[in-house]
């Protein structure tokens, strides 16, 4: 091939690796980026906000497994990404970031000379909310670092990377090199296989632990056998969700954080933990306790072992781990599913007795929603209610930013994640946000209507921030900072070329029109004026309490 620009080298790569679509927003160190994506099949998606860019190309990568691109400009562009990098690193999301840097022309080091856009070293912004960063040193090198950094970011566990690239190397023409070879897959070595067996067929009330990374090795299916095989209920966490069929007969109710579901926690003397690391969210700040006897398996031992001390640790992939476990069949099957049934329906009890419009919330999103569609949630009360107790009908159904608790992920990760659904050429997505979390990306409203993206926004208006509301009521003092006038949200969707209405409560209203939104062709947003009370998944409303 003869002599390549910069730009054209990553965009070389960038379909080499099978990429789609890409977020960004243009800057006038990327403009050639731009050029050189015009001459291929990646779809290109514009945003009016960094943030939306990476939070976008996070919704992407939970959609498909796929790795999520985003590509920024200097700087403060670059640094306007970092909120969402740090969601994706917290949730395991496989993101690259591409960023422009200052030309290496007037870099100078040591010194910061007051070039336009300077950082005194951009990549190390970057370094605590990724798995690892690299800044490109010569443009001959940037198709080769694009896929070292891609198949990192891919890697188990899965993770965001930074790459760098100073402005003047996208102009620069040379011979392009050759890709690097992708790696060997590991030779699976388990000399404790026979150990974790033995324990799991000796256990008398066994119990599977399976979090975001069974998920992201597409485990499911070993896990449901091994599960069935054990006579064990599976407990998903909020990375996990969908991982097996809602008609499974041993998957417990969501979420553990219910009395009647931590209660299979607190009897089980075994448990298997799969891809998971127990963070404090899931674990009510790890006031559950340490099981008698904890099987960990996961691809990085210190991950397994940094909250709860395993007695057996199995590291390798999640699904080819399983496979390999065959400890012998326990009876007790059908009284185990008659028990979880059992336990379901005391937790919809619980739900309607605790906020009926919750309920009706629920109840709404499970009958109207198409069985190929994806939810995406905000950190808002009706998303804290979708992540713990919605059932999601199968893998990558639900996007839920608890890894690192982000406001304002909701909306542009469900641009990301309609851009997945389009390209696959089905699906509607559904996203589900506050009032506060909405108006932190609403300007990509354009972006929505610019690319006619199979999405319906939701916001659930409750005047203010309604978690804080709830904690500093809680608490007994003066409300602060959480109350406001909203605005028109409905007018301001429209002026963007948008459909939009609203309704007040999770009534008849409310279920005829989300049932109507979601089945149309096109964007749109459905206002609810409503509020809800905040769920047992909630820290403040966590049962279990510190001992003293």
């Amino acid at each position: 091939m003869a002599g390549r620009t910069g730009a054209q080298q990553l965009v070389d790569a960038l379909t080499a690796l099978g990429t789609e679509v890409v977020f960004g927003l243009p800057g006038v160190h990327n403009l050639p980026l731009w050029e050189a994506l015009a001459e291929t099949g990646i779809r290109v998606i514009g945003v009016r906000h960094e943030q939306t860019a990476g939070f976008a190309a996070d919704g992407y990568a939970r959609r498909t497994g796929k790795l999520g691109v985003a590509l920024v400009s200097t700087g403060p562009g670059a640094a306007n990404t970092l909120g969402a990098v740090g969601e994706a690193m917290a949730s395991a999301a496989p993101v690259l970031v591409v960023a422009t840097d200052i030309p290496s022309t007037l870099r100078r080091p040591g010194v910061v000379r007051g070039v336009l856009h300077e950082t005194a070293d951009q990549q190390a912004m970057f370094a605590p909310v990724t798995k690892a960063g690299f800044t490109v040193h010569r443009a001959d090198q940037i198709g080769t670092t694009v896929h070292r950094a891609a198949r990192l970011a891919l890697q188990p566990q899965t993770g965001p990377v930074y790459l760098g690239i100073p402005m003047d190397y996208l102009r620069e023409v040379t011979p392009p090199r050759e890709p690097p070879a992708p790696p060997a897959e590991r030779v699976l070595d388990l000399p404790d296989l026979p150990r974790a067996a033995a324990l799991l067929s000796t256990a008398r009330r066994p119990l599977i632990w399976a979090g975001g990374g069974a998920l992201r090795a597409e485990a499911g299916e070993a896990i449901g056998k091994l599960a069935e095989r054990l006579a064990a209920p599976v407990l998903t966490t909020f990375g996990s969700r969908g991982l097996l069929p809602l008609e499974h007969p041993c998957l417990a109710p969501n979420p553990v954080h219910a009395p009647e579901v931590g209660q299979l926690w607190d009897e089980a003397d075994v448990v298997l933990a799969i891809g998971t690391d127990f963070d404090g969210l899931m674990t009510q700040n790890w006031l559950m306790p340490a099981p008698p006897r904890l099987i960990a398996v996961n691809v990085d031992a210190g991950d397994a072992a940094k909250n709860y001390r395993p007695d057996v640790t199995l590291v390798g992939d999640a699904r080819r781990v399983v496979e390999s476990l065959h400890p012998e069949p326990r009876p007790g099957l059908a009284e185990l599913t008659a028990r979880l049934a059992g336990i379901g329906r005391r937790v919809r009890r619980r739900i309607r007795d605790e906020d009926p419009h919750a309920a009706d919330f629920l109840s709404t999103l499970e009958e109207v929603l198409p069985p190929d569609a994806m939810l995406v949630t905000d950190m808002c009360v009706a998303g804290y209610w979708i992540g713990g107790f919605h059932r999601v009908r199968g893998p990558r159904r639900l996007a839920y930013p608890m890894g690192w608790g982000t406001v304002g992920y909701g909306f542009p990760a469900s641009i990301g994640a309609g851009a997945a659904a389009e390209a696959a050429r089905g699906g509607r997505v559904l996203c589900v946000t506050g009032d506060g979390g909405f108006l932190y990306g609403v300007g990509d409203l354009a972006t929505l209507a610019e690319e006619q993206l199979p999405v319906t926004v939701v916001v659930v208006d409750d005047g203010g921030y309604g978690m804080l509301r709830y904690d500093q009521d809680a608490e007994g003092v003066a409300r602060r900072g959480v109350d406001w006038d909203s605005p028109d949200f409905v007018g301001l969707a429209r002026s963007f070329g948008v459909h939009a209405d609203r309704v007040s409560g999770f009534g008849r209203a409310f279920r005829r029109l989300l049932g109507e939104f979601v089945e149309s062709d096109e964007p749109n947003v459905l206002v609810v004026r409503a509020k809800l009370k905040p769920p047992l998944n909630a820290s403040p409303r966590w049962y279990r309490k510190e001992r003293g």
